[in-house]
């Protein structure tokens, strides 16, 4: 099965959200970031890309009015579903209690942040949601900084962000190498601002990001060899349009001449930027440079 039947689609559009939310008492607090899908076809383009299965199991963040939700359970996926806001998760209560009855959807109120992965979804897992933007960059590190990680990621996100996790080298960031590191990213497609009620002042993206397999070719650091690439990348990054060797030097008090020779070491031109090295660039200037200064050596 790949993703929701065309007859099974939720009918929906900007009015019967906008309706839906006035009859319920309902208002998008900006507090929240919350912007409520209300473009069938774009909702539709999100299932596609999900793909719910019987069996599957589905992580949503901020289900809102449940309209991926009701999508993802047509699809017979197993949907673990968290939401932060209290009127919310009582009208999906009562919306899906049929599901929540039979097991498909188990719902959570709460702060995703504050959830223990491992005791709230069984792996393996993925994440299917339209993030709160205010906090897309902690749900990334949440859910790839540490295990249990999902097998797979679909989110909807602020445009410019998915641009930036995405990002090839010359134009990347401290979240690119981070994201990076950990997964694979595409851009699956992008989302104009019409397709949400209220229409919010940025247009949005849905990314898909894969974990990569830590026995793979790629595998991870272990974690103290994380913590001094992720020292480095910072140090890095705090002076992303500065020459690489007078940053490095800087930013963790190092002699010149010994950044200049581990530079060397790794293949990369000192007068380069911060945003135009790739994540095994970094991780080969890591080698070079081990051991670090202490971190209180500034």
């Amino acid at each position: 099965m790949s993703g929701v039947e065309p007859s099974r689609r939720p009918r929906l559009d900007p009015l019967a959200v906008r309706r839906q939310l006035r009859d319920e008492g309902l208002r998008a607090r900006h507090s929240l970031s919350q912007n409520f899908l209300a473009d069938p076809d774009v909702l539709q383009s999100i299932l596609d890309l999900a793909a719910p299965e019987p069996g599957r199991r589905i992580l949503e963040v901020g289900p809102g009015l449940g309209i991926l939700t009701g999508g993802l359970l047509d699809g017979g996926a197993l949907v673990t579903a968290v939401e932060l806001d209290r009127r919310l998760a009582s009208r999906l209560g009562r919306t899906q209690s049929e599901a929540i009855e039979r097991g498909a959807l188990k719902l959570v109120e709460g702060d995703i942040l504050d959830q223990q992965i491992a005791t709230l979804i069984e792996s393996p897992y993925e994440v299917v949601a339209n993030v709160p933007y205010h906090i897309t960059s902690p749900i990334l590190h949440r859910f790839l900084g540490a295990p249990p990680r999902p097998v797979r990621l679909v989110l909807m996100v602020q445009r410019e962000v998915a641009e930036r996790v995405a990002a090839a080298p010359g134009d990347m960031s401290y979240l690119s190498v981070f994201v990076q590191y950990h997964a694979a990213v595409r851009i699956a497609f992008a989302v104009p601002r019409e397709a949400f009620e209220p229409a919010p002042d940025v247009e949005s993206a849905v990314v898909e990001i894969r974990p990569v397999d830590p026995q793979g070719d790629h595998a991870r650091l272990s974690p103290s060899d994380e913590d001094e690439l992720w020292r480095l990348v910072q140090a890095g990054f705090r002076e992303r349009r500065k020459k690489l060797h007078n940053v490095i030097s800087r930013q963790l008090s190092l002699p010149g001449a010994a950044v200049e020779a581990a530079l060397a070491a790794a293949g990369i031109d000192g007068n380069r930027r911060p945003q135009t090295l790739s994540v095994d660039e970094w991780m080969a200037l890591r080698v070079a440079l081990t051991p670090l200064p202490n971190k209180g050596g500034r």
